[in-house]
């Protein structure tokens, strides 16, 4: 039997957005520094946008209701969850994704060569 968790994480890979799926084909097999990240990925009591489990990276992308305030304290708050954890998490607005994505990778590579 499936847990709650892992049956929406599945839901989630089945109805990605468009950044989500913009990121994750430069993510996926390897792609970025032959690091192995996982999409929609339970992690502890949530399911992180995308994962490296060997850097103990989470990677978040933000639209713009991320910006209201009880929003972003929601974020902070699992945040320090996440932290409590042992996970590092780098959150990126969908407009950089969208407009900008050589430099999200950039930071992504610069994030995970910093835990090496």
């Amino acid at each position: 039997m499936t847990d709650p968790l892992t049956k929406t994480a599945r839901t989630l890979r089945r109805r990605q957005t468009e950044e989500e799926r913009k990121l994750w084909a430069r993510l996926r097999d390897r792609r970025l520094n032959g690091l192995k990240f996982r999409r929609q990925a339970p992690c502890g009591p949530y399911i992180a946008d995308f994962l490296c489990e060997a850097t103990r990276l989470i990677i978040e992308l933000d639209g713009s209701h991320h910006a209201e305030a009880a929003q972003a304290a929601r974020d902070g708050a699992r945040t320090q969850r996440l932290h409590e954890l042992g996970y590092r998490v780098l959150r990126v607005w969908n407009a950089d994704i969208k407009n900008n994505l050589e430099g999200v990778l950039d930071q992504i590579a610069d994030a995970v060569e910093f835990k090496r």
